[in-house]
């Protein structure tokens, strides 16, 4: 299917762009498609594409001590590699790895200038969300060092019940549309398998949450964050 002005535009990040402008960059976007497991971009390698991720899911990870962190999570509607358009030359800070069969379209640096040349607000609104970036970049920092995995786990949960739960009744079940592995979760808080897998046990028999399909389900957003206040 080709790439289409209509297309671009239902991506998030482009909401708001007159239209018109997406003709001159539209012979410049490629459309990717990955299997899982594949690898976008590895951390220290040079880069100077953006990605928005049409559909399928890419984890952002570095190495530390040998063991994997996942930094972000992103999914239909994301984009991530945005540091590439910052500054020509900048080496990748993590490596980009997908964790489902994800199709992605890319961009330049080169050639995204057209686009930052004709409507400023998007420039802004690019520092604006690194700058958000970073920020819960240096609260899992934190995290890593003084909260417990059981707590990173609540916390984690927490904000994917915040960004999916929407407007809903605070007391009402969040269904997070993620399919993860134990292991995945693991690495998105730095821990093991083992211990997270003990952890989630736990949640599962205080009632929690639920877990069906590798999907989990809060079933008290309000008691899970009353539990995130009290072992923090």
């Amino acid at each position: 299917m080709p790439i289409t002005a209509t297309k671009l535009r239902a991506i998030p990040f482009f909401k708001g762009i007159d239209i018109t402008l997406f003709d001159r960059v539209l012979p410049y976007v490629q459309e990717k498609v990955y299997r899982k497991g594949a690898l976008i971009f590895l951390e220290g390698s040079e880069g100077d594409e953006i990605y928005f991720i049409l559909s399928g899911s890419v984890s952002i990870h570095t190495i530390n001590k040998s063991k994997k962190v996942v930094l972000a999570f992103f999914h239909e509607g994301d984009y991530f590699g945005e540091m590439a358009l910052i500054k020509p030359g900048l080496v990748r800070s993590a490596t980009a790895e997908t964790a489902s069969q994800t199709r992605l379209l890319s961009l330049r640096r080169s050639h995204f200038q057209l686009l930052f040349e004709n409507d400023r607000n998007l420039l802004h609104y690019l520092v604006e969300d690194t700058m958000n970036r970073l920020r819960k970049a240096n609260q899992q920092i934190y995290d890593l060092t003084f909260l417990s995995v059981r707590s990173r786990i609540i916390k984690r949960l927490a904000s994917w019940c915040e960004e999916y739960g929407g407007g809903s009744d605070p007391s009402a079940p969040v269904r997070i549309p993620i399919k993860l592995t134990h292991q995945q979760l693991a690495d998105m808080v730095g821990a093991v398998r083992e211990t997270v897998s003990k952890v989630l046990q736990d949640m599962q028999d205080e009632d929690l949450i639920q877990i069906q399909q590798k999907m989990i389900q809060v079933n008290d957003r309000t008691k899970l964050e009353k539990m995130l206040d009290h072992e923090m």
